[in-house]
């Protein structure tokens, strides 16, 4: 029979490896809203979203007015996990973080790239990681299959994008390498991006691997993917400096979305690859 002081010792231990692992943090509790984030108690969240960008958000085909897809449906698990009630605010991509920034809306929850550039005004909890993706006329006619053959091709990236950052770095790989630069051509919206593939201005749209997999899927008629690139960033959600309750909400609830599997469900849901779930990060710098 066990002592006494073998039995606190075990306890002590059990205790220890719970906190240790994050589970205590990983349980929902809704109704302690007022208590773990006391300055979200009673407020209606507002998540800044861009609905063209599927499998991320995306407005559903059955009801235009309801937001779908990774985010959105993350979004609304993470809140209902911390007892906050959101509403959806739909903008285009690249003016999110700047309203974001300006108190406009509490949160970034779309396909946001964690940038130490960034974090130096918003701060981030990181739940993914990101791959870039080449999509190309369906047939992949130019062969485009790997980065490294982007010399001489006109290339369309987002605005300020790591893609964007990309190509301009292959470009200066190409002309070093006495070949021709890449011609890139930058847009504002998803939609725009692929259109230049599509009537063939643009030899390859550089975007994250899981919205070039979706267009690509949806439309193979016009798209296909060339190639694949790790890139080794990190997706997060991007909240305003100085709401602390709130990063810690949502640091909670996306532990909470991974111990019982409810972020794998909805990236299966999607058909994005669980293999991207990342831990969860709070980056403020």
């Amino acid at each position: 029979m066990f002592s006494s002081k073998i039995f606190k010792l075990l306890l002590l231990a059990v205790a220890s490896f719970f906190f240790a692992s994050g589970a205590y943090a990983q349980s929902c509790e809704p109704g302690q809203v007022a208590q773990k984030y006391p300055s979200l108690a009673g407020k209606t969240l507002k998540i800044g979203i861009d609905p063209e960008s599927p499998p991320y958000v995306f407005r559903d085909s059955k009801d235009f007015n309801n937001f779908v897809g990774i985010d959105a449906d993350l979004a609304r698990a993470v809140f209902a996990c911390a007892g906050v009630k959101v509403e959806f605010f739909s903008g285009g991509w690249s003016g999110l973080l700047p309203a974001l920034n300006a108190g406009q809306i509490d949160v970034m929850w779309d396909n946001l790239y964690y940038t130490p550039a960034r974090a130096q005004q918003t701060n981030f909890v990181t739940y993914m990681q990101a791959a870039t993706g080449g999509l190309v006329q369906a047939g992949n006619p130019k062969k485009i299959d790997d980065i490294g053959k982007l010399c001489g091709m006109t290339v369309a990236a987002g605005v300020g994008t790591v893609e964007d950052q990309m190509a301009q770095k292959q470009s200066d790989e190409c002309t070093a390498a006495g070949k021709p630069a890449v011609n890139l051509m930058t847009f504002q919206d998803i939609a725009s991006g692929a259109r230049l593939v599509a009537s063939r201005r643009a030899d390859v749209m550089m975007y994250d691997l899981a919205l070039v997999d979706q267009l690509a899927s949806q439309n193979p008629q016009l798209y296909t993917r060339g190639f694949m690139v790790m890139s080794g960033m990190k997706i997060a959600v991007g909240i305003k400096k100085g709401n602390n309750d709130l990063m810690a909400a949502v640091s909670d609830g996306l532990k909470a979305m991974q111990a019982n599997q409810t972020q794998a469900a909805i990236f299966r849901k999607y058909n994005v690859d669980p293999k991207l779930i990342a831990p969860v990060t709070v980056l403020t710098q």
